[in-house]
């Protein structure tokens, strides 16, 4: 599961890079970038709290 979260998150990443390069190459409108980035945003804030996650002080002390 927390792999499966992993690789989500750093999708979500990628659609808040590539649509900029796209639309400074001129591969696609602003809008579309617009709706991309909203999307990797989305998708990074809800996955990427789940896998990292720092452990708690106690867990480090007992290390």
């Amino acid at each position: 599961m927390k792999k499966v979260l992993i690789i989500v998150s750093f999708i979500g990443l990628l659609l808040t890079i590539i649509p900029s390069i796209l639309v400074f190459e001129q591969f696609i409108e602003l809008k579309s970038h617009f709706h991309l980035m909203v999307a990797g945003m989305i998708m990074w804030f809800a996955t990427a709290p789940f896998w990292m996650k720092s452990k708690s002080l106690d867990e480090e002390e007992s290390n």
